[in-house]
């Protein structure tokens, strides 16, 4: 497909040679962990996940540090599971549990995570949604940084993230991820003021747009499904909405200015990653693109519940009453959903 975004595989030994050379370099226990703000923002945020597992002390590892496939009696395999606002465990990021040098590294892991471009608007929703970086966010870390798989997991109101190094196989993001925004309350005006997300919307509405009135009849959907509900339909999948493959070039690009939007937020590996997988099963030609009629904020034929699907990636933008967004990307199909 014209204009299709490149993709560099990341290289799981290379992240975890980069983290135990940093590590080596950088004090630990009663001394300083960051020598300055400028060494923290050299450092990938795989590196300062191993500096921060190795700065624990054993009690606050048996509250936040976890084995690789710790299993909750509720919620699963905890690394996988993802909601629209939960904590991963009770201790917050802000609170008395972290050192000063503990919550500097957290924020560097995070600030690490995602585009330098979006860092101020992540922000932003932060302070609206939770009161700001760490009020009421959680991490927990699985597996042993440095001595094979491992990953750092974010979780709060309105946001899922995670940190893993590439350790976690054939999926995108290291599992499924969730971002959101209330911008001005819980239920949003039509257009979305303040709402950091929005724009994802606007970008597909102008697909909408450029499609001609049998193209959006076949775009636009009854009824929106169940927001959790992004487990993977397989390449056999019956998908709603119509069908970009099946589209013409300038109506497949503005498909393309989506997917460019939607993974912009994040950083360079990350976008990588979910092109990548993409690219495993047809590209953007084997997804749908599909419009839901029942949740038009403001009756204003600006489509604010939305999706992009293939055979193993879902995007689902829920826009009403505000902003919430599922997303799920691997590389195969067979990669199962823990959401709830």
């Amino acid at each position: 497909m014209a204009g299709r975004i490149p993709f560099a595989s990341p290289n799981r030994r290379q992240f975890l040679q980069t983290a135990a050379a940093t590590t080596a370099g950088l004090a630990v226990g009663g001394r300083s962990l960051i020598a300055a703000d400028d060494t923290a923002k050299s450092d990938s945020p795989e590196s300062l996940v191993k500096v921060l597992y190795d700065s624990l002390s054993e009690s606050q590892k048996k509250s936040v540090a976890f084995d690789w496939d710790h299993e909750d009696p509720l919620l699963g395999t905890l690394r996988n599971h993802v909601e629209n606002n939960w904590h991963i465990v009770d201790q917050t990021i802000d609170g008395n549990f972290y050192t000063s040098d503990q919550k500097h590294l957290i924020r560097q892991i995070f600030v690490g995570m995602i585009n330098p471009d979006w860092v101020e608007r992540f922000d932003r929703q932060l302070k609206d949604d939770a009161g700001g970086f760490g009020k009421q966010q959680n991490i927990a870390i699985f597996g042993k940084p440095g001595e094979g798989k491992f990953e750092l997991v974010i979780t709060g109101r309105h946001m899922t993230m995670r940190c893993d190094g590439n350790s976690a196989e054939h999926v995108a993001f290291g599992g499924p991820i969730f971002y959101g925004h209330a911008a001005k309350g819980f239920n949003e005006k039509s257009g979305h003021p303040g709402n950091v997300f929005w724009s994802q919307a606007q970008a597909a509405n102008k697909v909408f747009e450029v499609l001609d009135g049998k193209q959006q009849q076949v775009a636009l959907v009854k009824e929106s499904p169940i927001e959790q509900r992004v487990d993977f339909q397989g390449t056999g999948g019956k998908f709603s909405g119509i069908h970009v493959g099946s589209l013409a070039d300038d109506q497949k690009s503005a498909v393309q200015d989506v997917l460019k939007v939607l993974i912009e937020p994040y950083r360079q590996s990350d976008r990588d990653e979910v092109v990548g997988c993409l690219n495993k099963h047809g590209g953007l030609d084997a997804c749908h693109l599909a419009f839901y009629e029942d949740s038009d904020v403001g009756n204003d034929k600006v489509w604010d519940n939305w999706r992009l699907e293939g055979p193993s990636f879902v995007w689902y933008f829920r826009g009403k009453p505000h902003v919430h967004c599922w997303v799920n990307v691997a590389d195969s199909p067979e990669v199962k959903l823990n959401s709830a």
